[in-house]
């Protein structure tokens, strides 16, 4: 498959399709054009992972738009309805008992979500408030899209360390720039895949 031209990703945050086509760049930005651009080391390790995908494997039609987030690569793929394609780092969940593959869709979409952690979060941090309504120490972030499968979502963070990482409970986070950009381009009904 195809690599995302490095320097193209990194500046924008996204890869649109007529970036795409460029070749790979092997080099390494200077650390201030990666600060600039609001990425972390450990999203600039995880670069090279970044492919650009087809959606025909994955999806029958693009109906509403879909939505595939590879847990290996770390990488959130959007295809809009369009057939204009993103891609964005993202965190997924930090075990194998807590990931959730399949076919899933936008059920709801939240600007300022409340977040209040699972049962199992509870218990396993006692410490941790009930709830935490929005604001700038919200786990959820900014926007999240609620997901047909319980207690999942795809959201922004308030941690931006967590991005391109292991770190979640279940859900897939992204930095606040890159969820409003995908909020704004999904439905509820937006088709979700996770592999």
């Amino acid at each position: 498959m195809r690599r995302i031209d490095r320097r193209a990703f990194l500046t924008t945050g996204t890869a649109a399709v007529s970036a795409l086509a460029a070749p790979a760049i092997a080099q390494s930005l200077p650390d201030e054009v990666e600060e600039r651009a609001g990425l972390s080391q450990v999203t600039r390790r995880n670069t090279s992972s970044f492919r650009a995908l087809d959606w025909e494997p994955y999806f029958s039609n693009l109906r509403k738009g879909a939505i595939l987030v590879d847990i290996e690569s770390r990488a959130l793929h959007m295809w809009e309805e369009s057939g204009q394609y993103h891609l964005y780092p993202s965190s997924v969940p930090m075990s194998e008992e807590l990931t959730r593959r399949g076919r899933t869709r936008v059920v709801q979409k939240v600007v300022g979500p409340t977040w209040r952690p699972t049962p199992n979060m509870l218990r396993r941090n006692p410490d941790w408030p009930a709830v935490v309504g929005p604001g700038p120490d919200n786990p959820l972030g900014t926007h999240a899209l609620y997901l047909s499968w319980t207690y999942y979502r795809i959201h922004g963070t308030h941690d931006t360390r967590k991005i391109g990482r292991r770190s979640s409970s279940g859900c897939i986070g992204l930095y606040n720039e890159h969820i409003e950009q995908v909020f704004d381009m999904s439905q509820v009904g937006t088709q979700v895949l996770l592999i």
